[in-house]
Order: structure tokens, then sequence, then C-alpha cells
């Protein structure tokens, strides 16, 4: 875990290929964005862009990427996702057919191990 709250924690993802992906967790159950109450909505929302702030600046990426699909696992969360133009599956979703061979330069997963400490200060602890 990167950082949480009361009302979210921020987790690294479990992808090799995408050092600096996170995802940002409601920590009660509620299947959509409908589901919270505004406060709750303008929180998470206020996470989730301090995250992608936070990414940006301590990642570099060509681009950024923010999804909530909830398909597979229909829990409020939300991707946020660094893209780089020579990542495994650009200009595709990270989600798609692959478009190259594995291989992240070892700064890029450098990079990432400091989103903890951008994350704190951003956010407080």
């Amino acid at each position: 875990m990167l950082w949480q709250n009361d009302l979210c924690r921020v987790v690294r993802a479990d992808e090799p290929d995408y050092p600096g992906f996170c995802r940002v967790i409601l920590k009660r159950h509620a299947r959509g964005m409908a589901d919270l109450e505004e406060g709750e909505r303008n929180g998470l929302m206020a996470v989730v862009f301090a995250v992608e702030a936070a990414i940006r600046e301590t990642m570099q990426p060509h681009k950024m990427n923010l999804a909530s699909l909830g398909n597979m696992v229909p829990h409020v969360h939300w991707h946020v996702i660094p893209r780089f133009e020579d990542d495994r599956h650009f200009p595709g979703p990270v989600w798609a057919a692959p478009k190259r061979e594995r291989g992240v330069p070892p700064e890029r997963v450098k990079r990432a191990e400091a989103l903890a400490a951008v994350l704190a200060a951003r956010l407080g602890r």
C-alpha cells in the first residue's frame, strides 16, 4: 500500500510491465460512483487526481490513463496508469493484446519507487 485515509487506499497494481500503475480503491463496498454520497465522490476524485499528478511528476509519462471499469470486480476503484510510447501495449489499452515484447527501462522502475513519498507529500500521511 502506498497511501490511505478513512475513505480509500492507493496501491501499486501488480503489473510488471507498468511500474507506476496504481489503483485507488474505496474502502467501503459500493458498486458504482452513483452509489456514493457527494462528499465521498469528491473526496475519492481528489485522491484520484492527486495520484495522477504524483505519477505524472514522478514518472514523466507520455500520457496518463484513468479508468473505472469494475466489470470483473464490481467495487468502486480507479486505475491510474502512466503510459509511454514504448510500453508493451501502446497505443492500445493496457488490457489489449501486446504490441511489443516485455521490457521496462530500469530508470522507469526506479522512478516508480518514489511514488509513496510523492503521494505522502501531496496527500499527507
